[in-house]
């Protein structure tokens, strides 16, 4: 039987190809997918086995058996995803290419649609990479600091989780981002510092409400370190 798997951008159930022997693709309806690995072999369950006997297999509302999807798993990506966005930092890579690449990779890892980067020039926290938006925006749009949520971030010196933007009235839009195609809905901010001297904010954006799990929001501020040791570097260089 097949697994059920749940879209982490809306929640519905993914459909499932597999790819090869090592690999099963999962695919929403809402255009989210992401790979998982095959299992080897399947087996024959016994009816008269318990529940608890079961696990890691759990039944569904129907009584049908499926294989829970275990944290491990997201976390073992991760974990692969973290060494790659590290191997790019410490790369001879320029900054801007780095940040573009950091924020692909955030963004897909976690599943939502816009991940940004902005950096704190002495006067402002420009824009100098985004997954999601417009290109045009970089190095365009730009906020002090308490403005907007981004610029509350750093303000307030911690992260920020706005559920519905529609309602949060700290919320700056810039028409350069060309945001309005989008129908952002869940934003989460998470301010990048030194000490006490800021540097920058990375943001993650979904055009579904979404609620971040412990580990991402913990993958978001590792991701946040990294970015923050690749600036440092090329300030030295």
């Amino acid at each position: 039987m097949e697994p059920i798997v749940r879209c982490r951008r809306c929640g519905n159930r993914m459909s499932s190809r597999r790819i090869d022997d090592y690999k099963v693709k999962f695919t929403c309806s809402c255009g989210y997918s992401e790979f998982k690995p095959a299992p080897a072999a399947s087996k024959v369950i016994n009816p008269y086995y318990s529940e608890e006997s079961l696990v890691p297999l759990k039944f569904d509302t129907t009584g049908q058996f499926y294989f829970e999807v275990q944290r491990a798993d997201r976390e073992r990506m991760e974990i692969i995803t973290l060494e790659e966005i590290s191997m790019l930092a410490s790369s001879d890579y320029d900054l801007d290419e780095v940040l573009k690449n950091v924020c692909e990779k955030t963004a897909k890892r976690l599943g939502v649609d816009i991940c940004s980067i902005y950096l704190w020039d002495g006067e402002y926290l420009v824009l100098r990479a985004t997954y999601g938006l417009s290109q045009n925006a970089v190095g365009k749009a730009r906020l002090k600091i308490g403005e907007g949520v981004t610029g509350s971030a750093v303000a307030e010196k911690r992260p920020i989780l706005v559920p519905d933007i529609s309602k949060e009235p700290r919320y700056r839009y810039f028409p350069e981002t060309r945001e309005e195609q989008y129908k952002i809905k869940t934003m989460y901010s998470y301010p990048i510092f030194s000490d006490d001297k800021p540097f920058g904010v990375l943001n993650a954006q979904t055009v579904v409400l979404r609620e971040f799990e412990e580990d991402e929001i913990y993958f978001i501020s590792v991701i946040a370190n990294i970015v923050l040791g690749a600036v440092k570097m090329r300030k030295k260089l």
